[in-house]
């Protein structure tokens, strides 16, 4: 609690009111500490914390131990600082990440296996691109079986449009491990790419995912895209 502050003056409130841009460093750590203890109030806490880093850049590259040190930080909230902070990092890192290309099916069928294996049901996924082919999200759109209301273009495209591809890929397994296509996984296919067209995101394949010894081909995957039906 931020003893001698109006209500409307502390953190919580102004993040609230003014979102988090208009916080200082100290109310956003004064915000992820929570309280302070008997002798360290948690605006005290924070400033501590500040200083003793000395900047920013410097407190991303602490750890548990090194969060630990501030007088009024205990071993669980120096864990969850460190947390935070190797969250940072990810994010700065994979900002800079150009992505995964995905540009033959057998890289798609790599990358989505380890998400198939073993499954018992379906599941659909689709994999939004870049123009260069190259992986922005991939997300879960449904789960049970490969009919248009397991892989409605609503529910495909709706992810690509929210992360802004041009292109996407959609992936679904089959639990018997023949990647096969059924006659309902063909007319699905013909939907998403007419849907695609309309909304403006290309459809680059339609994999469907198995396992090399029981595909009669061999390989563990079927793809419309390789095989001229897109």
């Amino acid at each position: 609690m931020c003893f001698g502050m109006l209500p409307e003056d502390r953190p919580r409130e102004r993040l609230a009111r003014l979102g988090p841009r208009a916080l200082m460093d100290a109310e956003l750590f004064a915000l992820l500490i929570g309280a302070g203890t008997k002798g360290a109030p948690v605006q005290q806490v924070s400033q501590a914390l500040l200083n003793e880093a000395g900047s920013l850049a410097t407190l991303a590259t602490w750890e548990a131990s090194d969060f630990a040190r501030v007088h009024g930080l205990g071993p669980a909230k120096a864990a969850e600082l460190s947390a935070v902070m190797e969250l940072a990092r990810r994010i700065r890192e994979r900002a800079q990440d150009p992505g995964e290309k995905l540009d033959a099916p057998l890289k798609v069928w790599a990358r989505m296996e380890p998400l198939a294996a073993g499954l018992t049901v379906e599941k659909c996924w689709v994999l939004c691109l870049n123009r260069r082919n190259r992986l922005l999200a991939l997300h879960e759109v449904s789960s049970g079986t490969a009919t248009s209301a397991l892989l409605h273009p609503r529910e495909v495209f709706r992810q690509a449009l929210r992360h802004g591809a041009p292109a996407a890929i959609v992936a679904h397994n089959h639990p018997s491990g023949d990647p096969t296509p059924s006659a309902a996984d063909r007319t699905v296919t013909r939907q998403l790419v007419e849907a695609g067209r309309v909304v403006g995101v290309e459809l680059i394949d339609h994999v469907v995912m198995g396992r090399p010894e029981a595909d009669p081909a061999g390989k563990g995957w079927f793809s419309f895209g390789e095989a001229g039906l897109i």
